[in-house]
């Protein structure tokens, strides 16, 4: 565009040199065909402009905005046109609580209100991108700044309006995955209509008022004393059922063993340890029968 104005110039000054001097009509040719060169240069690079990958060309002309988009690649337009590129690869836009983590610096988490009155900090991660036959339209309505005028306040209010349905400790815990998803739909209907695509939506931390955390880590520290008690409990009845079974065996093998001794028994073990006795001289027994038993260990 600017060297089509500077064509425009020469020529326009060539005709004004010759009419007001004499002496320079000579040159006038000359002046008037550098600047219908200049003028024909800027008209053929004005014309063809060309998108990057990953990108969209919207055409505005004197403030009107065409609503066909120019593709990747090289693309023959009007001269005067001036094209507004759309990046339509995925962005994503965080908000943290750490000072250097998100896209704006210092502390941006959320805070939200939860069912129960309690604060809770929400940190988030938005991807996104871009319609590329929505671009027109973006232009038109929102312009070139669309992460600070529809991503960011669209995401912070709808997570807002949707933490009152939950109590600070069910978002932290049993009920994060169910917000994140709640979240995400309410979002990404949003994000459509006005001409932009929500990929993916991360709830990378959910900080609790140290109140909440106090209480969570008495229950949890509950929790594991309960459950050892139980451990020990369970162990001693084990302890105990192994005694009464080794009692039950002990008293069994007594009753088997006084139930199976004879007083011939007897008789027979002890003739028996007797006689390999090297002491044992002369013994006499009777066999119940009146009938003497002599052992000479001997």
């Amino acid at each position: 565009m600017s060297l089509i104005l500077i064509g425009i110039v020469i020529i326009v000054l060539g005709f004004v040199m010759a009419k007001t001097d004499p002496l320079m009509r000579k040159y006038k040719t000359i002046v008037t065909t550098v600047g219908i060169v200049v003028a024909l240069i800027g008209f053929s690079t004005a014309a063809v402009v060309q998108v990057e990958p990953g990108e969209v060309g919207v055409q505005k002309l004197f403030g009107k905005v065409n609503d066909n988009i120019l593709s990747s690649g090289l693309n023959i337009i009007n001269p005067l046109v001036k094209v507004v590129m759309f990046d339509i690869k995925t962005e994503n836009y965080t908000m943290s609580g750490v000072t250097d983590e998100g896209t704006r610096q210092g502390d941006d988490a959320i805070r939200v209100l939860s069912a129960d009155g309690l604060e809770v900090i929400v940190d988030l991660t938005v991807l996104y991108k871009v319609l590329p036959n929505e671009a027109p339209r973006i232009l038109k309505e929102v312009g070139t700044d669309y992460r600070n005028v529809l991503v960011r306040p669209i995401c912070r209010t709808k997570i807002r309006d949707n933490a009152v349905y939950y109590d600070a400790v069910a978002l932290y815990s049993t009920k994060r995955d169910e917000f994140q998803a709640r979240i995400f739909s309410t979002i990404e209907s949003n994000f459509k209509e006005r001409g932009l695509i929500l990929e993916q939506l991360l709830v990378r931390n959910i900080t609790l008022p140290e109140s909440v955390k106090a209480t969570i880590e008495s229950k949890i520290n509950a929790e594991q004393d309960a459950q050892k008690m139980t451990f020990v409990l369970q162990k001693e009845r084990q302890e105990a059922e192994r005694k009464r079974v080794e009692a039950q065996g002990i008293a069994d093998y007594q009753k088997i063993l006084s139930s199976g001794l004879s007083d011939r028994l007897l008789q027979y073990e002890m003739i028996k340890a007797i006689s390999n006795s090297p002491n044992a001289k002369l013994i006499l027994m009777t066999n119940g029968k009146g009938l003497p038993i002599m052992v000479d260990g001997k």
